[in-house]
């Protein structure tokens, strides 16, 4: 397994390796998206793998290049995907580093096989023979102690074994249970894909992943760190917490994650795993050093760390999408989560109509309801034909369901502020969102909901420290939560800050983001910037740049914040600013 970054002569060596097989052969758009992937995230410009980004410098496309429409990014990945797959289940077979292009995003992750993953792979047979008796029963109960990596690794083993025998019986069940003529032609090839594939058919419908927490006993500063992840992880709707052992009892493969604390390697550090149970795989690995662990810092580095992991547009969801989820409302989690990030009618009614038919089967879920409440808003504002007849009063009946059904999901409480947002209810707004904020103040996605809120009502100074504390704290942000900053310190006159907000909007050319990008170019006195940016905005918005008053108007923001806006567009030169 992989414990730490693999250096880069590797990845190049894994590249190339990728790039010349016989699988890669037949698509060279496949081998030029694989390439510029590396290529950029090796060259530490992760945050620039963005799917306007591969638009242009991959595929050719101009500024005009429009997601919601134009899916070539989104269908390269996908083909991307399926070849490494191919490619790992054939000629790459025995290849001990691997390169995978996690779902929800395009930045690569890489991942190594220990010589044991590599052998079960090409001989699980025999594998499952030796298996049998190699682990004590006293493994199965006991703390890590000293040597405690030792133990987790023994316990691994133990319980990868046991998955792929659960899921060859599954598997062998499953078949029997079908008629001849349904019977799959083919099997897939041995390995974690294999062995998910094989048994997620039971995986209730409404199953969420099952995450446990454990530190070696003998470690101080792991067992205080273990215990913070342990409150935090308590807040969030898409995990079910389990205190201290793995649940065995979970169903489906792939479905239990773990955290394990350590010693780092430095005093006073400590080393956090986080992986899939069943198959080993290690998702991630990071070190905290001391620095990280004082009071002051603690609950920002694990506030970033969850906030990467288990939110569904995180590590968790996208290896289970990867490996390919069993439980209906993962998948349509999954469906909800690519709607956001890339908005689009087909994707808002493949996200719909997943979770309303959870919700006509009468879920049990309040995440359900949330999110699907929140969709039907999105059809109200952005007149979507499905569902026929969305209406305010049908989105608002659906959250209220989602905060009845769960009073402490923070999901729900945030769908019924988004509601109000957009129907004008500032004040109520407000409070629910605040409310899902204090309801898990470690999701910097809620924080940023809350601090967004905040803004756009008014509350300038409220709202700058939650959403710059988001901002600092998230190694990987989306740029909304920039604009929101650029806004706050804006009106707080903190003009320096404003400014620093603005740079990761340069990838976005969206007319607002544009806008506060030449705002910032005019407080620093760039002249050529301001008036390179003023052009372009006239160029690709001309409404805007006619009347910027009247977008934002439209958009509900603060009648202060529209004024203030579109003065410092005027005095930054853009023509029609009025």
């Amino acid at each position: 397994m992989q414990h730490n970054a693999p250096a880069a002569p590797a990845v190049r060596d894994l590249l190339e390796r990728v790039l010349r097989s016989e699988t890669f052969a037949r698509s060279d758009r496949a081998r030029k998206l694989l390439n510029y992937l590396v290529e950029r995230e090796q060259a530490g410009d992760a945050e620039r793998l963005k799917g306007f980004a591969i638009a242009m410098d991959v595929f050719g496309k101009d500024s005009d290049f429009d997601p919601s429409t134009d899916a070539v990014v989104r269908v390269q990945a996908g083909r991307l995907r399926e070849l490494l797959t191919q490619y790992y289940a054939g000629e790459g077979a025995d290849d001990k580093l691997r390169i995978t292009i996690p779902r929800g995003g395009y930045v690569p992750s890489y991942h190594a096989l220990s010589n044991s993953d590599c052998d079960k792979a090409a001989r699980p047979t025999d594998d499952l023979e030796k298996a049998e008796g190699q682990v004590p029963a006293e493994v199965l109960t006991a703390e890590p102690k000293q040597g405690g990596a030792i133990v987790i690794r023994q316990v691994r083993l133990f319980w990868a074994a046991m998955a792929a025998v659960i899921a060859m019986l599954a598997f062998i069940v499953y078949r029997m249970a079908l008629p001849a003529a349904e019977a799959p032609a083919d099997v897939l090839a041995s390995g974690e894909t294999a062995v998910a594939t094989a048994a997620i058919a039971t995986v209730p419908t409404e199953t969420i992943p099952t995450v446990f927490v454990d530190a070696a006993p003998d470690s101080p500063q792991a067992l205080r760190v273990a215990q913070q992840f342990r409150m935090a992880l308590a807040g969030f709707d898409t995990v079910r917490l389990i205190g201290r052992v793995p649940d065995r009892t979970a169903p489906g493969i792939g479905y239990s994650f773990a955290f394990h604390f350590l010693d780092g390697p430095t005093p006073g550090s400590v080393n956090i795993e986080f992986g899939n149970v069943q198959t080993g795989r290690v998702l991630l690995t990071r070190t905290l050093e001391p620095a990280d662990l004082d009071a002051a810092h603690i609950g920002d580095r694990v506030a970033d760390l969850l906030s990467s992991v288990i939110p569904v547009s995180g590590i968790l969801y996208g290896f289970l999408d990867e490996i390919g989820s069993g439980s209906e409302l993962v998948k349509c989690l999954l469906l909800n989560d690519g709607y956001y990030l890339e908005p689009g009618k087909d994707a808002h009614r493949a996200a719909y109509s997943c979770l309303e038919t959870l919700a006509n089967a009468d879920a049990k879920s309040p995440i359900v309801y949330a999110e699907l409440a929140a969709l039907h808003m999105e059809a109200v504002t952005d007149r979507y034909e499905y569902p026929a007849g969305a209406s305010t009063e049908k989105a608002m009946s659906l959250a209220l369901r989602a905060v009845k059904m769960g009073p402490t999901s923070p999901a729900a409480h945030r769908a019924l502020g988004y509601i109000n947002s957009r129907t004008g209810e500032r004040a109520e707004s407000i409070r629910w969102m605040k409310k899902a904020y204090e309801l898990n103040i470690y999701d910097l996605s809620m924080a940023s909901s809350y601090a967004y809120s905040l803004i756009f009502t008014g509350d300038y100074a409220a709202g700058q420290p939650i959403i710059q504390r988001a901002v600092e704290a998230a190694s990987a942000h989306p740029s909304w939560w920039d604009y929101g900053l650029f806004l706050a310190a804006f009106m707080n006159g903190d003009l320096e800050r404003a400014a620093q907000a603005t740079d990761p909007l340069a990838m976005t050319k969206r007319s607002h983001y544009l806008a506060a990008r030449l705002i910032a170019a005019a407080v620093e006195g760039d002249v050529k910037a301001a008036t390179a940016l003023s052009a372009e905005i006239a160029e690709r918005y001309p409404k805007f740049a006619a009347n910027p008053r009247a977008t934002f108007q439209a958009a509900n923001y603060p009648p202060d914040l529209t004024d203030r806006l579109v003065e410092a567009l005027r005095a930054a030169g853009l023509g029609g600013a009025s």
